[in-house]
C-alpha cells in the first residue's frame, strides 16, 4: 500500500510503503461499527443511580381517603405514578455496561479503519514529529505551517516536549500505537503515523 510521505509543509514529497495487512483490507463497515460502539461502552463508568419507592423520602400517610374523591386509589406518595415518587426500575450504580470484543475481531476492524483513511486520503507519514521545548505555541506554528486544524499523531515515542506541547491545542491528539483507539481514529479529520510506528502497528494489528 502506498502512503504519502509528507514535508514540514504539509506537501506529499514521494511514496511511502506501507504493509498491506494493516492498511491495505476492505471496509468492514459491521465491524468498524462493533468496535467503536464496544469502545464507547467500556468507557462508562456506570456511576449513576435512582432510588425506588422504598428509598425516596416521603410519608407513609394515606393522602386522602380510599373512597367518595372521586380520585384513583392511593396509598403513599412513594408511588412510581406520583411525582416525586420512586422508580419501577431504577438505575443501579453496579450496573456493568461493558462489551467483549475478541482480540481478532478487534485487529481485524483496526487494520479495517486504517485501510479506509488512507483510501479516503485522511492518513500519511511523517518521518518525525518533534519539537524543541513545551511550547503550545510552537507545535501549532507547526501544524498551521501543515494546514493541518484536526489531527490525530501516532508517534512511535511521545516525549515530555510533545505531550506538554500538545495537551493545550483542542483538536489535536498525539499518541503512541498502543494508545491508538477507534473512536479517535474516526473522529479526526486527519491522521498522521511516523515511520518508526508503522512498524508497531504492523505489530499489533497484522
Amino acid at each position: 500500500m502506498q502512503l504519502e510521505l509528507l514535508n514540514e509543509q504539509g506537501q506529499a514529497a514521494s511514496k511511502f510503503d506501507a504493509p498491506e495487512t494493516v492498511f491495505g483490507r476492505e471496509y468492514n463497515e459491521a465491524l468498524v461499527h462493533q468496535i467503536v460502539v464496544a469502545f464507547q461502552a467500556n468507557a462508562r463508568q456506570g456511576t449513576r443511580a435512582q432510588k425506588d419507592r422504598e428509598q425516596v423520602k416521603h410519608s407513609t400517610k394515606k393522602p386522602f381517603r380510599q373512597k367518595g374523591t372521586g380520585r384513583a386509589r392511593a396509598g403513599m406518595t412513594s408511588s412510581p405514578l406520583w411525582r416525586g415518587g420512586g422508580r419501577i426500575f431504577p438505575n443501579s450504580p453496579e450496573e456493568n455496561f461493558t462489551q467483549k470484543i475478541n482480540k481478532k475481531m478487534y485487529r481485524a476492524g483496526m487494520a479495517s479503519i486504517f485501510s479506509q483513511l488512507a483510501r479516503d486520503g485522511r492518513l500519511a507519514v511523517v518521518d518525525t514529529l518533534t519539537v524543541d521545548s513545551p511550547k503550545t505555541k510552537q507545535l501549532a506554528a507547526k501544524f498551521k505551517a501543515m494546514n493541518l486544524e484536526s489531527v490525530m499523531v501516532i508517534a512511535d515515542e511521545v516525549d515530555e516536549n510533545l505531550y506538554l506541547a500538545s495537551r493545550n491545542l483542542p483538536n489535536v491528539l498525539i499518541v503512541e500505537p498502543r494508545y491508538a483507539d477507534p473512536l479517535s481514529l474516526v473522529h479526526y479529520k486527519k491522521v498522521l503515523v511516523t515511520k518508526g510506528a508503522i512498524d508497531k502497528l504492523k505489530e499489533m494489528f497484522a
